[in-house]
């Protein structure tokens, strides 16, 4: 069968002497593996270069409806073309950041539309914004979190707690030490409920950022069972304010 379709680049890996195999999150059949061959050539109709993470694709491949097969790419061209996540490297990380935990975080063969108009979003907001970024990555995992199944439930007004094992922002400390304490959970809590265009008015600092930053990616590995390490948030601290 022939597919034509949308996808958005997650991983890929160099195979054989010229030919590439990609994960792609595609929009009308999820998260698939690709094989494209002679891609690492001067002439390739299919440059290197589309296969980068967070790469926005028009695809059309060969496709057999089985989780484990490599469907084989006929074409692939650029659907968007982003004028600054290449060449900014802030922006670049953050982007690099999104790809490794959708990449961990997102099951192969899940049809899921409106993960890709969320990741199609973000990656656009990204590209173009002139606002602050600092705080984009900490709104993406909250977010995305909520397509995964497990987003952190609210609780009544006035200083909160966040329950790391329940997912569940709470008035007292839970009875057990899996827990962020209301100087941290307060600003999740606003990133929760402002839109991405305003998550930069949550006001935070480098030291700060680097806590929730570690706060989440415990939260995750602690409710998407084989969540592995990021290797990329140290790639963040390097170049974020």
């Amino acid at each position: 069968m022939l597919i034509h379709t949308r996808g958005i680049v997650f991983r890929s890996l160099k195979y054989g002497e010229t030919s590439v195999i990609a994960d792609i999150f595609t929009e009308e059949k999820g998260l698939r593996s690709f094989i494209a061959g002679s891609v690492r050539t001067a002439k390739a109709r299919m440059p290197f270069g589309l296969f980068q993470p967070m790469m926005v694709v028009d695809l059309v491949a060969y496709f057999r409806d089985d989780h484990d097969h490599l469907n084989r790419l006929k074409e692939m061209r650029a659907a968007e073309v982003f004028s600054a996540i290449p060449f900014d490297v802030r922006r670049g990380a953050v982007a690099l950041f999104m790809a490794e935990v959708c990449r961990k975080s997102v099951h192969p063969g899940e049809e899921n539309p409106e993960l890709f108009d969320f990741l199609l979003d973000n990656l656009r907001w990204l590209d173009t914004t002139q606002e602050p970024i600092a705080n984009l990555h900490l709104h993406f995992l909250l977010h995305l979190s909520g397509f995964l199944g497990f987003q952190p439930q609210d609780e009544p007004d006035g200083e909160v707690f966040l329950d790391l094992k329940e997912g569940v922002f709470s008035p007292v400390p839970p009875p057990h030490a899996l827990f962020l304490e209301p100087e941290q959970a307060m600003p999740l809590l606003d990133l929760l409920h402002l839109p991405l265009e305003q998550c930069h008015l949550v006001r935070l600092g480098r030291p700060e950022r680097k806590a929730l930053l570690r706060g989440l990616l415990q939260f995750y590995q602690l409710h998407l069972p084989g969540f592995e390490e990021i290797n990329t948030p140290e790639i963040l601290e390097m170049v974020m304010e």
